[in-house]
């Protein structure tokens, strides 16, 4: 193998792969023969190396998998009534044209068609979807992707979606094709995403084409993508751009810990929180790349640094995790909620957790239209999840090539979605009927550092997640004091306590419930949903439906836990390994039983309910939930905000496309963190409306 000069990439979303460094000269030997190598022309040879060179790698068909989403039958794909069996001719070219790639199979008639045109040059007329338009035919297969483990190209054209035929084979008998046989000659659609996915730009260049300014130095290291690990990378340099975080991972305590640790660096968290701050902050790393020796002299230079690979600290996050474990693409929010539970956990002990800058209190007011009294409850949180109002401007089926439009929002609009203000049906306890209320939401106590994230994927056509790609021109400076709560005021009457709020049992929220029911789901599952993922809305919890809807006991009631006294069974190895991260006896034998002794559960519960923790012993209270009051959770500072970081992301889904951060310097200046490429954005405000992830930082 020969070095081969460096390839010019727009944007790196992988390691280097061996292909791209070597040209391969293949040659064939029989090892159990006396001859050093054989005619590679002879026999069966030409196609057996064919197929091994054309062949995925496991790393490959892991890209592939991460990139693509999930793709499932359908009725037609289940139900397809085929023609009588016979054999098809040479599958020479489209029935209507001449084309001889991009062609489409119909499984019902046998018709050969062109798809549309694709991304990288391949050619096409539709007569595929034309032949579908004359004759209803619903499911054809792409040629040249079928395989003889039975994978394919498979579409449906009733569905307008990619499937799964579990029948292909068979399907393709009629015909007079033995699936056993084939070879895969072309890129599937999910291989020409990836390529196109590869070469998202995210506006490397300014409006009027200049190539935007790589930077190095301190603070500006980037991050190589091991494999669809853009998501982790984004999170990583918005989070360790806040100062709380500098702080604590490249101070003295953090070094003294790296000093004195026995564990191995790749298992130790503070080692590897350690490692990252120092990688990504010191500079050491953020260096231009060397020319290559190898290139000719008028050949482009890669532009940037190499940046570091995260490789040990990915596997230490992700260990143990269905998700983030793999090398598929993943959610850049649950990523960060993900990380900053783990903070969380590892420095509960020392009392050095830098996530408390995400945490505040929301205030929920309840005022009874009848008799005026109110209600007053607190929750904790550590970010905002605020929807989209996205209103379409052309409803209706869209035709081919028609994208839909929106009318413009803004940032306070959605904000307003959390902050609500509404009437809804209540039964009062001091009426003892039902009656009308207004529900309110506002600020109990406001956060160091404010994480909003836009939710941006809704329910489409067909049951179908989909992204609203509308543009929300948040603003550089934010200012919240408007939704600032006073808790029980001079002059307000509280409403007593009904018997439901006394119980243990959780209270559901109505208006949410309502939604999940409206769109299909059991009202069992809807509840199960909201209590499970904390009544956080009807969008995070249709989510976990979606993500729990095969699970063995969905359809049985959410059980809250009793709270009284007894011994939980828990074994003193357990209760010790969880004192030795900070929680009390009595805190850890509360969590194991309220998760059955599984010690992971128990970690996540203790977590989730740290903050209504703070009794050595659950006590039965009769005073009901926490009560707002005037002086609760008081904090005199003005409740304004500065833009300090967003995480934008390209795609269809949040498991596939690609995810970039942007981070304002100390010195005011932006900077494009888009894997190991850094560049200065001289203007962000095109870009810092496409954001998923908006990070606001308290002005002092």
């Amino acid at each position: 193998m020969h070095p081969r000069p460096a390839k010019i990439t727009k944007l790196a979303i992988q390691e280097e792969q061996e292909a791209d460094m070597f040209d391969f000269v293949t040659s064939v030997k029989c090892y159990a023969c006396p001859q050093e190598e054989l005619d590679r022309t002879a026999g069966n040879l030409p196609a057996v190396i064919d197929s091994v060179m054309l062949a995925l790698s496991a790393k490959k068909q892991s890209e592939v998998k991460a990139w693509e989403e999930e793709t499932t039958s359908c009725s037609h794909t289940q139900n397809i009534q085929q023609s009588e069996p016979f054999k098809l001719g040479e599958l020479a070219h489209c029935t209507k044209c001449e084309l001889t790639e991009n062609l489409w199979l119909c499984l019902t008639c046998g018709n050969l068609g062109c798809g549309r045109q694709q991304f990288g040059g391949i050619g096409g007329n539709g007569h595929g979807q034309n032949h579908h338009d004359e004759t209803n035919h619903p499911v054809s297969v792409k040629i040249g992707t079928i395989t003889p483990e039975g994978t394919a190209d498979v579409y449906c054209y009733q569905c307008g979606e990619e499937r799964l035929d579990p029948q292909l084979a068979a399907h393709l008998n009629t015909f007079g094709i033995n699936i056993a046989t084939q070879q895969k000659t072309q890129r599937t659609l999910n291989e020409l995403q990836v390529e196109q996915n590869l070469k998202f730009d995210f506006s490397m260049t300014t409006q009027d084409g200049q190539e935007l300014v790589p930077l190095f130095g301190p603070g500006l290291t980037g991050l190589k993508n091991l494999g669809n690990s853009c998501y982790m990378a984004s999170v990583l340099q918005a989070v360790f751009g806040l100062k709380q975080f500098q702080d604590r991972y490249t101070g003295d305590v953090a070094k003294n810990h790296v000093a004195v640790c026995r564990d191995t660096p790749a298992t130790c968290f503070h080692c590897q929180m350690a490692k990252m701050a120092d990688g990504l902050l010191s500079g050491r790393y953020s260096v231009p790349i060397e020319p290559d020796a190898t290139s000719e002299p008028d050949e482009p230079q890669v532009r940037g640094q190499d940046g570091i690979a995260p490789s040990m600290f990915k596997d230490l996050v992700g260990k143990g995790h269905p998700e983030f474990s793999t090398m598929r693409q993943q959610d850049a929010q649950e990523f960060f909620q993900h990380l900053t539970s783990l903070v969380e956990q590892k420095e509960r002990a020392g009392g050095r957790d830098p996530s408390t800058i995400f945490k505040f209190d929301v205030e929920q007011r309840l005022q009874c239209l009848e008799c005026e009294k109110v209600r007053y409850r607190t929750e904790k949180n550590t970010s905002l999840t605020l929807r989209v109002p996205a209103k379409r401007t052309n409803p209706g089926e869209l035709k081919e090539g028609e994208k839909p439009e929106y009318a413009p929002i803004t940032f306070e609009d959605c904000l307003a979605t959390f902050c609500n203000d509404d009437i809804r049906e209540h039964k009062c306890p001091h009426d003892k009927r039902d009656v009308s209320a207004t529900f309110t939401t506002r600020f109990s106590t406001f956060p160091d550092t404010l994480v909003c994230t836009m939710s941006r994927f809704v329910l489409g056509q067909g049951w179908v997640m989909e992204k609203l790609n509308v543009a929300i021109p948040a603003p550089l400076e934010l200012d919240l004091e408007h939704l600032r709560g006073h808790g029980l005021q001079d002059g307000e009457s509280s409403l007593p306590e009904d018997g439901s709020s006394n119980s243990a049992a959780p209270q559901v929220d109505q208006a949410a419930l309502d939604q999940l029911i409206a769109m299909g789901f059991p009202e069992v599952r809807c509840s199960k949903a909201l209590l499970t993922t904390g009544n956080n809305g009807a969008e995070i919890a249709m989510s976990w439906l979606f993500e729990h809807m095969e699970d063995p006991d969905i359809d049985v009631p959410f059980q809250a836990t009793s709270l009284g006294d007894g011994d939980s069974g828990a074994s003193a190895g357990d209760i010790e390994q969880l004192m030795d991260m900070g929680f009390s006896a009595s805190q850890a034998k509360r969590a194991l039983k309220e998760t059955s002794n599984n010690m992971e559960r128990a970690i996540d519960w203790l977590f989730s309910h740290a903050d209504s923790m703070d009794t050595t012993e659950p006590e039965p209270s009769t005073e009901g939930p926490v009560v707002a009051t005037a002086a609760a959770g008081k904090d005199p500072r003005p409740a304004r905000y500065a833009l300090k970081a967003f995480v934008s992301h390209k795609g269809t889904s949040t498991h596939c496309g690609h995810y970039v951060a942007h981070v304002r310097q100390t010195d005011g200046r932006w900077v494009l963190f888009n894997d190991n490429k850094v560049v200065e954005v001289p203007d962000v405000t095109t870009a810092v409306g496409e954001a998923y992830i908006y990070v606001y930082e308290r002005r002092i």
